[in-house]
């Protein structure tokens, strides 16, 4: 779809651009990561040893604490995606290297959940057999496109991402790197939206499938990620996390309170107070006349993101 100009009611075709080169690419990712895909920096280049012979293109760490692999290509390539995979195995298997470079990077403070590994692809297109080979392989790989504009304008649009509901195992294994526990035939743990409405009070289990059907109904590409404590909701970033506690859910939101003006009673500033999920604003939800004024600020945290 071409991009378009308006200038006194009149369009005008945006001219496509290129990178220089797939270095230039990646140089301004990693030098914006955190407003692209709210990411920590911690590598890049980063040289997998003698044995494996390779280097991820960036290494990172998501707001979720998750290790997170950037591989870019310049021109359309199926390339991009073996490496990827190769990678995200790689990575499963060698935990301590990555460990020791995130926290060489952001301090020795610096949290690290495996309980998932993020691999994000940008490349111009992708031929449909790649699509075809990510779906069959079941893995964590996110396809993302780029487009670069004469105008300055950089464009980026979401190929593929499983929106099966993923089980995550605590292990820091999906599905296609599933183990089981030494000495156990079962495995270690699963997170779904199920386990985290089970037993909860009848009205508090009504407002969350509501929630759950509004926040996903915002976008197509909205995606829901159920974590231990919590189940985020996210583009290229979270938008909002929900906890449903025995009776209430507490929404945390992508938004600056400080921004809002006068916050309602049922919400307050979480900037400076430890809590799960991610997100400044925290909305308490008791009621349906909450939950339909919780509308308007999920749309302004989804907005400000980016979606």
């Amino acid at each position: 779809m071409p991009l378009f100009e308006i200038s006194d009611g009149v369009l005008t075709a945006v001219e496509r651009d290129m990178f220089s080169s797939e270095k230039e690419l990646q140089t301004l990712i990693e030098a914006n990561l955190e407003t692209v895909f709210n990411c920590r920096f911690i590598a890049s280049e980063f040289w997998t040893g003698s044995q494996h012979a390779g280097r991820i293109d960036t290494l990172a760490l998501s707001e979720e604490n998750n290790p997170v692999i950037i591989e870019y290509k310049w021109v359309e390539s199926s390339e991009l995606i073996n490496q990827s995979l190769f990678y995200l195995h790689w990575l499963a298997d060698h935990r301590g290297d990555f460990e020791l470079a995130a926290r060489k990077a952001l301090g020795d403070n610096a949290e690290i959940d495996w309980s998932d590994i993020r691999v994000i692809c940008i490349a111009p297109n992708y031929r449909k057999y790649d699509l075809y080979a990510v779906q069959m392989m079941g893995a964590n790989i996110e396809l993302w496109k780029y487009r670069l504009y004469a105008n300055g304008i950089l464009y980026f649009e979401e190929v593929y991402r499983d929106f099966t509901p993923r089980t995550t195992f605590a292990d820091g294994t999906g599905p296609s790197l599933q183990r089981k526990k030494e000495g156990s035939g079962r495995t270690i743990g699963v997170y779904t939206f199920d386990e985290h409405v089970k037993d909860k009070a009848t009205h508090v289990k009504d407002l969350a499938i509501a929630l759950q059907d509004y926040i996903l109904s915002v976008d197509p590409a909205m995606e829901e990620m159920p974590r231990k404590n919590y189940i985020a909701y996210r583009m290229t970033q979270n938008i909002v996390c929900m906890e449903v506690q025995m009776q209430r859910i507490l929404l945390f939101l992508k938004l600056d309170p400080k921004g809002l003006g006068p916050l309602p009673n049922n919400a307050r500033d979480v900037s400076r107070i430890g809590h799960y999920g991610t997100g400044d604003l925290e909305l308490s939800i008791r009621t349906e006349n909450e939950f339909e004024a919780a509308k308007m600020f999920i749309e302004q945290a989804y907005t400000k993101v980016g979606g």
